[in-house]
């Protein structure tokens, strides 16, 4: 429905953490809101504005793009402007220069007073004061989903409560008054430490939840009512699910499209749902022993595959290429195929000869899988919450998580070979295959997602 000729047009800032998995749903979400008639101020930096997709025409009156350049920060290699292009222990360099921003946003908003709202991540704990002063409400836009918010407690607790050790981390918090299984293993806790600022990230996330009208999330009531009445009750705030934004197949960019020509005559090749998709994100960098034991599982499980290696961030190419086994490529080139770089991971998890997908456990990646009814084989990276959200899924029915240790999160590759064939094609993964596939009304809906903006939307046109 478009309501928009009746109602006064808002001026809206949105301002993203600098992590594509951050700036493409926040881009999505200006999309939505221009289209309503709004107009958008989206803030990021050159590089950042300049990988997103082209908007489309009838939009492009109502976004403007606001770049801001980063500040020079020593460690910061130069020219990098987004947590992809860093290995994990040089996040909190960038963390350090983006809070450099402060000063270049301060004078955009200065020049801008038609400006009254801002829709902001995590990350910019300075924001409030600056805000307030210029009399500009906020609201948080949390990328994540609703377990892992309710998982972090209230802000009284994010900012010095009951859990001091990394092992509080491990067990289901009290609040979560409801059977699930959300909680970190202990490596978990221990890895994420490695991207932390000398402001901890949940500090930064408390510190601007205490001064924002509204928490909205990525999510929507019929995947997560237990936790969302949870955060209700735990921050006495409106909590408005923005729902999923599944991706539209029909917006992607042919970019690389010699690349998907050759993939879908292999991919035609093969028989419905015979084929895995592994892929482990763009943040995710395991060492060359586990590269390997991840190897010899895929090997191991006798499965036709496709595994997309990402060179690690700021690593010669001589040390990418050893990442994988020696001659595991000619071993397996029968039945899988080893792509470096860029994929078109949409176009790949929609062919119906894929029936898996071995994912790090990125929120968009696991929407994406199961926006297209696709189960999902369970190995989440060790930062943020991709831990919280294995279980997630684990416990939801529509993924296994490969076995590790729990202290170091090594394991091995028997255990990856029998999930993947778990997931795949044993007897024991059906019910599994089946929740998958049924949660596609829910993950791959755009008129649910349009519905939950279109409520958001209301909701702050009348803030």
């Amino acid at each position: 429905m478009d309501y928009s000729s009746s109602r006064k047009q808002l001026h809206i800032a949105m301002f993203p953490w600098l992590a594509y998995g951050h700036i493409a749903p926040y881009l999505q979400v200006a999309k939505f809101l221009a289209q309503k008639n709004h107009h958008i101020y989206y803030v990021s930096t050159p590089k950042n504005i300049s990988r997103l997709p082209q908007l489309p025409p009838t939009l492009c009156s109502n976004i403007t793009f606001i770049p801001l350049s980063l500040p020079h920060v020593d460690g910061l290699p130069p020219g990098v402007e987004s947590t992809s292009e860093l290995p994990i222990h040089k996040v909190p360099y960038l963390k350090k220069s983006f809070d450099k921003l402060e000063t270049q946003l301060t004078e955009f908003l200065e020049r801008s007073p038609q400006i009254k709202l801002i829709i902001h991540d995590f990350a910019p704990y300075w924001l409030p004061p600056m805000a307030n002063q210029l009399r500009i409400n906020l609201v948080c836009f949390s990328i994540f989903n609703a377990s892992s918010n309710a998982f972090l407690g209230s802000t009284s607790e994010m900012l010095g409560g009951s859990r001091k050790s990394p092992e509080d981390f491990t067990v289901v918090p009290t609040w979560m008054d409801y059977p699930n299984n959300i909680a970190f293993k202990l490596h978990e806790t221990l890895s994420h430490k490695e991207c932390e600022d000398i402001v901890s990230d949940v500090e930064r996330y408390a510190t601007v939840l205490l001064n924002c009208k509204i928490l909205t999330l990525r999510t929507c009531y019929e995947f997560e009512p237990e936790a969302l009445r949870v955060l209700s009750k735990i921050h006495q705030k409106p909590i408005v699910p923005l729902g999923l934004l599944p991706p539209s197949l029909s917006n992607i960019e042919d970019k690389g499209d010699e690349n998907w020509k050759a993939l879908k005559k292999w991919l035609d090749s093969k028989q419905e749902k015979s084929v895995f998709y592994v892929a482990l994100g763009s943040e995710v960098s395991l060492s060359q022993q586990s590269m390997h034991e991840l190897a010899f599982g895929i090997e191991k499980s006798g499965l036709p595959f496709i595994w997309v290696v990402r060179k690690p961030p700021l690593v010669e190419e001589q040390f990418a290429e050893v990442m994988i086994p020696p001659e595991f490529e000619e071993r397996v080139s029968k039945r899988g195929m080893v792509l470096r770089g860029w994929a078109p991971q949409l176009r790949i998890l929609a062919h119906s000869s894929v029936g898996g997908f071995l994912t790090h456990c990125g929120w968009s990646s696991v929407i994406e899988s199961l926006g297209l009814g696709k189960p999902l084989i369970l190995f989440p990276g060790g930062s943020a919450d991709l831990g919280l959200i294995a279980r997630l899924m684990h416990w939801k029915k529509v993924g296994f998580e490969i076995e590790r240790n729990d202290v170091d999160g090594s394991f091995k590759s028997d255990l990856v070979a029998a999930c993947i064939k778990r997931v795949m094609v044993d007897p024991e993964g059906e019910q599994l295959r089946a929740n998958a596939l049924a949660m596609k009304e829910i993950f791959g809906n755009v008129e649910l997602s349009n519905k939950c903006l279109d409520e958001f939307t209301q909701l702050i046109e009348n803030i």
